[in-house]
Formats: C-alpha cells, structure tokens, sequence
C-alpha cells in the first residue's frame, strides 16, 4: 500500500492503523497539503512513522497547493500544527528524494497490480501521478479515496467535502481517468455519508493508549485525537469523525462497506456548489433524455458496519501502542 496523506489528526490513526495491520505492506507515504500545510504534513507523517517503529516507510513530499487556486488549512479541527494538543518537538527525519506523484507512478510500474493507493487528502499528488503515467488506473491493485458527499451535504460548504474542495479540478481529472474502467479497477470512494457514522469516543480512545499510555506514541495519539474529539463533541456529536481510517479499513476489507457502482462527476463552475460530487444513485444517466456519459467511474460505500470498524482501529492501535512501549 502506499497512503497519501494530508496529515491531521484522522490521517495519523489511519498512518497507524495501516502499520498496525499485518495485512498489509505499507510501502510509502505521500504528502499533500490539505489539514495544514505540506511542511507540517511531511514532518507529522515521518514524526507518525518514526513513533510506530517504521522509519524504512519512505516518506514522500507532495503538492503544497491544488492545480488552481488557494486554499486553506483547518487548524479549528486538527490544531495549529496539525497533531491536536501535541506539540511536536526535535527534528525528524525529512522527505526522501523523490516526489508524491513520482514515488507513486515509479512503485507501481514496478510492481504492477500489486500496490493498493489510499488516498486521504486532496487528490492533487493522484492527478499529478495520472499526468505522468495516464496508465496508473490499469497499473495499480486497487485505490481507495476519502472524499465526496455522495448523498448528502457537505462539510466545508453546504455543497462540497474538504479533500475534494480543496482541489476540485484534482479531483474532477481523477474521477475522469477511471471513466468506462473495468468494475475491479473502479476506486472505491468513501465519504461523509459513511464516514459520519463512525465516532471514536474518549472511551474508545482511552481503551487504544491503555497498554502504555506513558510511550511517547501513546503520548502522541492521546493529545491528537482528544482535541479532535473535544472539536466535534463541541458540536454535539458523538466524537471524532475517523473518516481516514474507514478508507484504510475498507482497503484491508471491502466488506466492511456495502457499495454502489455509479459516476460520480466533480462541480467546477457553480457559485455555490464548487466541489459538489454528484452521483448518479437513481441511475438518471441511462434515461433517453440525460446527457451524462453513461460508463461508471466510481464504486461509492452507501453504508458501514461502524462497530465493526471502530473495533479494528481500537484493538489494533492498542496491540501497536503495546508493542512500542
């Protein structure tokens, strides 16, 4: 697997939960900007890495800005540095030499159909890979992305989910390269609708640090996901949204989601709704009268086993923390 990630405070439990799951041979992790900003990323993903044992985990720097554009961070959710409450201190290690897009288009070349990519953060790194390599949606063993609305509103505007409305042309050129795919090869998009539904809580969180709550991982994953609980339980939510985490979850296991093949298409024009994903759920694109382009280009989860997933992220952040005690 290769995560890219835009590293906040999900990005760094779903770093974890890919570390922690002996399923997977985590390859590499790309930075984007996204949360804060890409010099933060960079330094949270190898300070995440670094904490968990895996300094081999090649960390690449990526896209410090969307193809157009501003953009800007959410320090409101993720804290000023990205990492809640925990202020980071001493050097870490810096990127390697390549970059995202490049790291990501010369891995799969060489191992084709055997690398799974994560896409946690605006999709910029991933179009900038398909620039390099229009083959990547043939090359790759799998993609799954967390980003979009896909029957519901958004959370940046009333329209549009952050990682796509950060780069909305980003993520308009990835939706596009998959377009008339075959259905295997199709990304696996999991948004708001799903991830919404799976709160950790102060309770969960505690139960994950229990093994060594003094280690500096622990220490770490204490002070990120408090603050970014404390932030949605402000709101009157249940706790912390693990929208990243659910994309890695169901990279290990599909079926902790159930899907719908569809077409997704990316707003770019509208006043009100740039960065709107609108699916077709009714199926409107095979009617006489529609004008869409009628090949899929999407696999979108409609729903999630949240205990099952909330079970996951605990007992394997707990056997990580345990093991780096």
């Amino acid at each position: 697997m290769i995560l890219d990630v835009d590293t906040g405070v999900d990005d760094l439990i779903a770093l974890l939960l890919a570390v922690a799951s002996p399923e997977l041979e985590l390859v590499a992790a790309t930075t984007v900007f996204g949360n804060v900003d890409i010099d933060r990323t960079v330094r949270n993903t190898a300070l995440a890495l670094d904490l968990a044992g895996r300094q081999d985990v090649e960390v690449a720097r990526g896209a410090g800005a969307p193809l157009e554009g501003s953009w800007q961070p959410f320090p409101i959710v993720h804290g000023e540095e990205g990492l809640g409450s925990y202020a980071p201190s001493g050097s870490v290690r810096g990127p390697s030499g390549r970059d995202a897009a490049t790291l990501i288009v010369e891995v799969v070349r060489a191992r084709p159909g055997e690398v799974a990519l994560v896409a946690v953060g605006p999709l910029t790194n991933v179009a900038r890979a398909i620039d390099l390599e229009p083959r990547l949606p043939e090359l790759l063993g799998g993609f799954t992305l967390m980003g979009g609305a896909y029957r519901e509103g958004g959370n940046v505007t009333p329209r549009a989910e952050a990682n796509v409305w950060m780069d909305a042309l980003a993520a308009a050129r990835v939706f596009e390269a998959w377009s008339g795919a075959e259905p295997v090869t199709l990304p696996r998009c999991v948004g708001l609708d799903v991830t919404e539904l799976v709160p950790m809580s102060k309770a969960e969180l505690a139960e994950a640090v229990a093994p060594a709550p003094a280690s500096p991982l622990a220490e770490l994953v204490d002070a990120a996901a408090s603050f970014y609980i404390d932030f949605h339980l402000a709101f009157g939510l249940e706790g912390g949204y693990l929208h990243d985490p659910l994309a890695v979850a169901a990279a290990i296991d599909p079926s902790v989601c159930s899907w719908v093949e569809t077409r997704v298409e990316v707003e770019l024009e509208g006043r009100w709704s740039r960065g709107e994903t609108v699916t077709d759920l009714r199926g409107t694109r095979a009617t006489p009268w529609s004008d869409w382009n009628p090949a899929p280009n999407a696999v979108v989860a409609t729903g999630v086993d949240t205990e099952r997933v909330l079970g996951l992220v605990v007992e394997r952040l707990a056997a990580l923390v345990g093991s780096r005690a």
